[in-house]
């Protein structure tokens, strides 16, 4: 996951997480929403909609905007008919990237996804065109203070987990596709809610990007980002941390 987190890490240094809070809650409030439709409205018994309360929670969403998300899916308030699209295409440097949007109209996303691909040096291509090289996988994240990177690593291990990668910044567990739900209910009997458990798209390999390149790069993922349409953006690109270091100064 490497080209996730080193974009979200320069994104955090340029400070844009405070002025994306609105943005950020929007897009949460939509998963919520359609969760909630889709599953039942009760999360214990949905485990979509549990991790997308988890999500809204490490987010410090307000409450009753998790709940207004909740009553709008249940017909309690009106809320908008949202449908799962994905987009594929490559960006600078020949970088794999995967779109995951939920829309109430396919053809505006559509453009505007086109747009921003074609407007930062990227190109927009069929469905299936780079989902080959991401394997679809359960990714769980806990806080550093959860636990020690022992603990956790055999517990996920007990739980049937492929991987675990711990760090300053937390333990992120990985799963079977098919596997997340019951490791993310075995993990949280014993370190309590996860504060992230969904299913993400892995990069089989990384892509290097160099310093010019990577300031194009950056800049498509932060307009896709920006669009209130996209839910998660997956990329298989690595950069240095000195490239990092020039471009977040």
């Amino acid at each position: 996951m490497a080209g996730h987190s080193q974009f979200k890490n320069i994104m955090h240094r340029k400070g844009a997480q405070d002025a994306k809070r609105a943005r950020i809650f929007t897009k949460l409030g939509r998963e919520i929403e359609v969760s909630a439709r889709t599953g039942q409205p009760d999360p214990a018994a949905n485990p979509r909609l549990r991790a997308a309360i988890a999500a809204a929670r490490a987010a410090n969403m307000p409450r009753d905007r998790i709940e207004r998300a909740i009553k709008k899916a249940t017909g309690g308030d009106e809320g908008g008919n949202y449908e799962e699209v994905r987009y594929e295409g490559y960006g600078p440097g020949g970088v794999a990237i995967i779109v995951e949007a939920l829309t109430d109209n396919r053809n505006r996303t559509a453009a505007e996804i086109r747009s921003a691909f074609s407007k930062n040096g990227g190109s927009l291509g069929e469905t299936n065109s780079v989902a080959f090289m991401f394997d679809r996988v359960g990714t769980i994240q806990y806080p550093p203070e959860a636990a020690s990177a022992e603990e956790i690593f055999e517990a996920a291990l007990e739980a049937g987990a492929q991987d675990v990668v711990s760090s300053e910044a937390g333990h992120e567990i990985t799963t079977a596709a098919d596997d997340l739900n019951e490791v993310r209910d075995a993990l949280e009997q014993k370190f309590g809610e996860a504060s992230s458990a969904r299913l993400t798209w892995k990069p089989q390999t990384s892509v290097e990007v160099s310093e010019e390149p990577a300031g194009t790069l950056f800049k498509l993922l932060e307009v896709l980002d920006e669009n209130d349409d996209v839910q998660n953006v997956s990329a298989n690109f690595d950069v240095s941390e000195e490239v990092l270091a020039r471009l977040a100064s």
